[in-house]
């Protein structure tokens, strides 16, 4: 028989190993708020309905959360006369959106169990319903996170992917949160969805090789080459179908039609072309690796027991 004392510690081990995600589960508002989620649902699928657009922008601002200080909604937070949040930080100023659709959502909430859910778990739980509203997977959202008092504008100009990525970077910034590289291959399927702008394209369709000819054309002719010309121009993501949740992303890459320098670092003769190959041959071998690492992503350093806050308003500290 184990000797009980390092049978204790190895428990106290297991237990410090695992609180952090330990303390968020899919049953957080079994009681306290069982009604949060058709509270969130209902206002996604709307502002979905309204544009088709939001669905993207709803899992993009997850994801710039996540990177910065963990799942904590301090990107959410505006900036003050006393207080520089996240939002004019590069990977987000003229491109972070749908603030509004959250605000939206938590007035939603409010009105279900005032005082409860925290605006990070919102958040969570929206960028969840955003992906099944538009064809992708399902799965249960692990929640209990509490909202951050603080912001870092420097975290989001250093922790966020910038277009720009090569493969190392990509994947060691994904490191940095824990996250491996097949999480950050699954992840960026994300870009099966949404719309991008000309400043963050215009460098691969105009100076790179590994990009199919036709296709680059066609982008530049909404783009133009001059910097500070058209920056704001878009075009979509996935060539095929930007509103719909599946693995097109993936079958642009190999025929070398990614939009971001990034995107096409994924199928460019490195270490993630398998991958990329084994998510056209199975969509369902995608979702499954998108939804693993949602929930991974989701486990980042998140505030919970009486750490942070849960924000009355999403914009701004209690």
């Amino acid at each position: 028989m184990a000797n009980p004392a390092s049978a204790a510690a190895l428990l106290m081990l297991l237990a410090l190993a695992s609180t952090s995600s330990a303390q968020l589960s899919t049953g957080f508002y079994s009681s306290s708020c069982p009604g949060v989620y058709t509270a969130v649902k209902s206002v996604v699928k709307s502002a979905i309905a309204k544009e088709k657009r939001m669905g993207a922008s709803i899992v993009r601002l997850f994801f710039h959360d996540c990177f910065v200080q963990g799942c904590d909604a301090s990107l959410l937070l505006d900036d003050t006369a006393s207080f520089q949040g996240e939002k004019m930080a590069t990977p987000n100023n003229g491109s972070v959106r749908g603030f509004e659709v959250i605000d939206a959502i938590k007035s939603a909430v409010e009105k279900v169990c005032p005082g409860v859910v925290s605006c990070a778990d919102i958040l969570a739980i929206a960028a969840r319903d955003s992906v099944v509203t538009l064809g992708g997977p399902n799965w249960g959202v692990k929640v209990g996170r509490r909202d951050s008092t603080t912001a870092s504008f420097s975290g989001a100009n250093n922790n966020i992917p910038p277009p720009t990525s090569g493969l190392g970077n990509l994947t060691s910034l994904f490191a940095a949160q824990g996250l491996s590289q097949k999480d950050m291959v699954a992840l960026s399927g994300a870009h099966t969805i949404g719309l991008a702008r000309c400043t963050n394209f215009r460098a691969h369709v105009y100076n790179e090789t590994n990009i199919d000819g036709a296709f680059a054309r066609t982008r530049q002719s909404g783009c133009p080459s001059t910097s500070g010309t058209g920056d704001n121009n878009l075009a979509p993501l996935d060539l095929q179908t930007p509103t719909v949740f599946e693995n097109n992303y993936y079958k642009n890459l190999i025929s070398k039609k990614g939009l971001l320098h990034s995107d096409q670092e994924l199928f460019n003769g490195g270490a993630t072309d398998a991958q990329v190959q084994s998510y056209v041959s199975s969509q369902s071998t995608f979702f499954a690796d998108f939804v693993t690492g949602m929930i991974k992503m989701g486990d980042i350093t998140p505030l919970t027991g009486s750490n942070g806050e849960i924000r009355k308003n999403c914009r701004r500290i209690n």
